[in-house]
Formats: structure tokens, sequence, C-alpha cells
């Protein structure tokens, strides 16, 4: 019997983010099965979804004179460049097909909003303005959260850590997620995590 008190948290498994997409993580398509069969695990699921208006402030594309990957500094401070990605509405922006979408209980998008970025499933970039996520586990009496999916070192080290904070008891799974690793973020964010009292894993 699936415990009411466990939820799975699917992060950003979209087409952009796997091979061929505008800001592909290597591998990232190789995670989709497991994820699947995982959900039938959990009496809650819930999926996240980078959801960008088109000339978004975080794409590399509206600074001139910079360059994906470089960073700028925000009211909320240091953000990452990217390349023009997750475009409501496009291909980009979809979840990749093989992923199980019925399983689903709340499609949580996020980064909708021009001018902050949103990594987190929890929180926009500036750390205090919330996606609703909370409040909608903690009406279940959801105690506990698995979380999986793209990519480790930004979204999903950030939805793990806000969770950790917020009191959510968390375990990553790390065979089913994969990272960008820019200039060793990889390594930090795990380290990271586990300073938070996340649980990594496999």
């Amino acid at each position: 019997m699936q415990a009411t008190d466990d939820a799975l948290i699917v992060i950003d498994v979209q087409n952009d983010f796997c091979p061929g997409g505008a800001l592909a993580v290597e591998d990232g398509d190789a995670i989709v099965a497991g994820i699947n069969a995982l959900m039938e695990e959990f009496a809650v699921v819930v999926l996240t979804q980078d959801w960008h208006p088109p000339r978004h402030s975080s794409f590399a594309s509206e600074h001139p004179g910079k360059s994906p990957f470089e960073t700028v500094e925000m009211p909320y401070g240091t953000q990452v460049l990217w390349p023009d990605h997750c475009v409501q509405g496009s291909h980009g922006a979809a979840f990749h097909p093989d992923l199980h979408t019925d399983p689903a209980h709340l499609i949580i998008r996020k980064g909708h909003r021009r001018a902050i970025d949103s990594y987190s499933a929890f929180f926009e970039n500036d750390h205090s303005t919330p996606t609703g996520l909370e409040g909608y586990l903690r009406t279940l009496g959801v105690e506990r959260l698995t979380m999986v999916g793209l990519a480790t070192d930004f979204c999903v080290q950030f939805s793990a850590r806000d969770a950790a904070k917020l009191g959510f008891a968390v375990t990553l799974r790390e065979s089913l997620c994969r990272g960008i690793d820019l200039d060793g973020s990889l390594a930090a964010a795990r380290a990271a995590m586990r300073d938070a009292g996340v649980a990594l894993a496999d």
C-alpha cells in the first residue's frame, strides 16, 4: 500500500533539457523509464515544468555582450545566463514524450515571471516568493519527499535544499537525476545538499 505521507517530485524532465534540446543535459533522457516505474510507488506525484516567457531575463540573448553560462548580478543575486530554453508553449518546454504525465496529481510551472528566474520547485530565485507547492503538500499531509529529474546541480539541488529547509525529509535518487556540471557545480551541489540534510541515495 502506498504511504500518503510520501510524495515523488519529478523536476523538469522536458525536451530542452534532454539530448537535442536547447539546454541539453547529457543522458537526460536516460532517466525517464526509471522515473515512470518509480511513480507507481507513490500516492502523490508532482511534476515541475520550466515555463519561461519569451525574452526572459535569465536568457543570455537579453544581455548584449554576454554569452550563455556567464553570470550577471540581478536584484535577487548572481544569475547564470542560459540559452533561450523552455519558452512557454514551445516543443522544448513540453515534457519528454516518454515521460508518464497521467499519474501526476499536480504540475508546478516555474520561471514564468520575466524578471526573475526560478530553479526551485518551492521558491523563485529570491528565495522568498513561493510557488505554492509547500501548501499543497502540507494540505495532503505529506512529510517525506523523493526527488528525481534535471538538472542535479541546479533545479534539483535548489528544490531539495528548499524542501529540507521547510522541514520535509528529503531523499534524492541520484541514479534518476543528471547534472550539467559547470566548473565543478555538480560536486558543489552534492555537498550543499548533504549539508542541508538531504539524503543522497544510490
